[in-house]
């Protein structure tokens, strides 16, 4: 599951020249911009000097998001607990037509005291001097705070809470795993003044101050560059494209991985790993999940029995359980929903019935059809036949969709009997993701999270799979699509299907 939390503030700040290459911007604001910039200028002469005493011409970002709001989120439990999601920063390119540096690294540090946004526009000229009114720049945190330095006040003295990327190409957009500075903005141990982005010193022009300190706007910088990294920019939270604005991106695995449907006696044939079954209790009550009250957010015992003659109801004695146990201990997942992961060696059982229980209460019982473990003389790359069964054609934009995916192989051929049943056979893929895509340009507004956050990752059930997506992250009044990806264990790579489903997204 992913969510996202746009930027709050941002601003680019400056010691750069004005157009008449004698008056430095340093009281330029630009809060209100469309783009952020960040450059190193050197060698470009001040107008009256023969000396590269003012050569150094830098350009810093300042942005800040509402982590209030992710607070807010987090006591709702709409995201998880610290240390179950991962917080990134994403900033997204802006092309332009002015030189792109290449091969250079910026920094993101925290901001270490409060500033303002400010109104300005002009990030050509620098005109938009603040003169004593709100807005950041250079010299200035806020119209009545200075910076302690010149430039900004930075966290530098903390690496577990300060980033950095390295941009080859140039154009690349910024993409930084934030997460310890968020939980510290989360839970007050840092204050939450959002980070400034630069380049690393080494990339920031050179400049030898007298007595080795900063001459009024410009940094001693003794291990800074003899060349020119301009420019890179970012859009800002004020530009016109929705999914271009500056974003702290909350992603969290949500997959829930039910085996009731394929459920594996245990084998010699499967590593240990596998001969473990996770089964899943929904406690709905006037249709919401609630704790038992008995249970709470404590464990559950989970039992399994043999079915009677008819198979109809658990009958006999607790079966002997992988472990040598009866009972297998389970555990609290969320409101009201319950798991364990339990294993039974093989038998000619063919339903087998779990019992939840706790204090000689017992809660629930459900039914097992079992399946085992089999080789196979060949192996046949899998195709398959999707369907997203519930999709409808239009979402609102602050609801949750559930989505239920129907996969079956593509050339399943049941025996075909007089009568027939009433649902059909469905295949759960243990690992599926999926992406979303404008189909007005082709954009991919969120992208395969196949790694270790899983974000996109689908659950299962006996029904097959499924995920919740946020209409939220999408702009209303434009079609979208989904695509989805299968892993091929076999070749150790994800697999896109070829199909898509098409949706709107509407106010």
């Amino acid at each position: 599951m992913l969510t996202r939390y746009t930027a709050s503030a941002d601003t680019t700040i400056v010691n750069a020249y004005q157009l008449n290459l004698r008056t430095r911007g340093t009281g330029a604001n630009a809060g209100q911009a469309d783009v952020l910039e960040t450059y190193s200028i050197y060698g470009r002469q001040q107008a009256s000097s023969s000396t590269n005493q003012g050569s150094q011409e830098l350009s810093r970002i300042l942005i800040k998001f509402p982590t209030d709001k992710i607070s807010a989120d987090r006591t709702a439990g709409t995201i998880p607990a610290s240390g179950n999601v991962a917080f990134y920063l994403k900033l997204f390119n802006a092309p332009h037509s002015k030189t792109v540096p290449r091969n250079y690294k910026l920094l993101i540090n925290p901001i270490s005291r409060t500033w303002q946004e400010g109104d300005g526009l002009d990030l050509e000229g620098y005109k938009d001097l603040t003169k004593g009114n709100p807005g950041a720049n250079w010299m200035s945190a806020s119209d009545s705070t200075a910076w302690t330095k010149v430039g900004g006040d930075y966290t530098t003295d903390d690496s577990s809470v300060m980033y950095e990327q390295t941009f080859e190409g140039g154009t690349e957009d910024l993409e930084v795993d934030i997460s310890k500075l968020v939980e510290q903005w989360i839970d007050g141990t840092t204050n939450n003044y959002g980070v400034g982005i630069y380049l690393s010193s080494s990339f920031e022009a050179y400049y030898s101050g007298s007595a080795g300190a900063d001459t009024g706007s410009i940094l001693n910088n003794t291990e800074g560059a003899l060349k020119s990294y301009y420019t890179k920019r970012f859009f800002a939270r004020g530009t016109q494209y929705f999914f271009k604005k500056p974003v702290i991106e909350a992603r969290w695995d949500s997959s829930r991985r039910d085996d009731r449907g394929e459920f594996y006696f245990s084998s010699s044939l499967a590593p240990a790993a596998d001969n473990l079954n996770t089964l899943y209790l929904y406690n709905f009550i006037r249709g919401r999940l609630r704790d038992i009250p008995s249970v709470g957010t404590g464990a559950i015992l989970v039992s399994l029995y043999s079915g009677s003659a008819t198979n109809s109801d658990p009958s006999g004695s607790k079966q002997t359980l992988y472990d040598g146990n009866t009972n297998i201990t389970g555990g609290h997942v969320s409101t009201g929903i319950y798991s364990c992961s339990i294993g039974i060696q093989s038998s000619s059982i063919e339903t087998l019935y779990d019992v939840w229980h706790s204090g000689g209460v017992e809660f629930s019982t459900g039914s097992i059809s079992p399946m085992v473990f089999a080789t196979r003389p060949t192996t046949k790359e899998p195709v398959y036949y999707i369907n997203i069964t519930n999709l409808a054609n239009t979402y609102r934009a602050d609801e949750t969709a559930r989505m239920n995916l129907y996969v079956r192989h593509k050339y399943w051929d049941p025996t075909i009997y007089t009568r027939a049943t009433a649902e059909v056979e469905t295949t759960s893929i243990q690992s599926a993701s999926y992406r979303v895509i404008r189909t007005l340009d082709n954009l991919e507004v969120v992208s395969y999270g196949t790694g270790s956050d899983f974000h996109t990752g689908l659950s299962y059930d006996i029904s097959g799979n499924y995920f919740d997506f946020d209409m939220n992250l999408l702009e209303p009044g434009y079609e979208y699509k989904y695509k989805f990806a299968f892993y091929d264990s076999r070749m150790n790579t994800w697999k896109e299907q070829r199909q898509e489903f098409r949706f709107r997204v509407e106010k």
